[in-house]
C-alpha cells in the first residue's frame, strides 16, 4: 500500500533537542531507500513561497501564500510503499522529525485499472 507521509513542523514550538545517534535524516533515507520502502521524498520551501490556485464561479483565483493561516506548515514529504499501516507507522516513528514535528500518513486511493 502506498502512503504519502507529510512532514509537518511548527517553527515556533519548543522542540526536543536532537539526538545525533537517532536523528540523522541521511541514515533514515538511506535505510528506507535500500529496503524499497521510500519511493521518493523532498523538502519544501516555506509557506510564504506558496501559490494557491482556485476556480470559483468560473473565475481563476491565484494568490500568494498558503491555503490556510497556521503556525504549522508542511516542510517536506515522502512517498512510502508499505505492506500495511503498521509498517508505515514504524517507518514514520523512526523518522528524525517524529521527535520534534509531526508526521501525517495518508494512504493513496487504489488504482482502479
Amino acid at each position: 500500500m502506498k502512503y504519502m507521509m507529510l512532514v509537518v513542523v511548527d517553527p515556533d514550538a519548543s522542540n526536543e533537542p536532537a539526538d545525533p545517534a537517532v536523528d540523522e535524516i541521511e541514515d533514515w533515507v538511506a535505510r528506507n531507500d535500500a529496503e524499497g520502502k521510500r519511493q521518493m521524498g523532498n523538502r519544501l520551501h516555506p509557506p510564504e513561497t506558496a501559490t494557491t490556485v482556485r476556480r470559483r464561479g468560473g473565475e481563476l483565483l491565484v494568490t500568494d501564500g498558503p491555503f490556510t493561516e497556521s503556525r504549522e506548515w508542511i516542510a517536506g514529504f515522502d512517498i512510502l510503499e508499505c505492506d500495511d499501516l503498521d509498517e508505515a507507522i514504524a517507518i514514520a516513528a523512526a523518522h528524525p522529525m517524529s521527535a520534534g514535528g509531526t508526521l501525517e500518513l495518508r494512504p493513496f486511493w487504489p488504482d482502479e485499472t
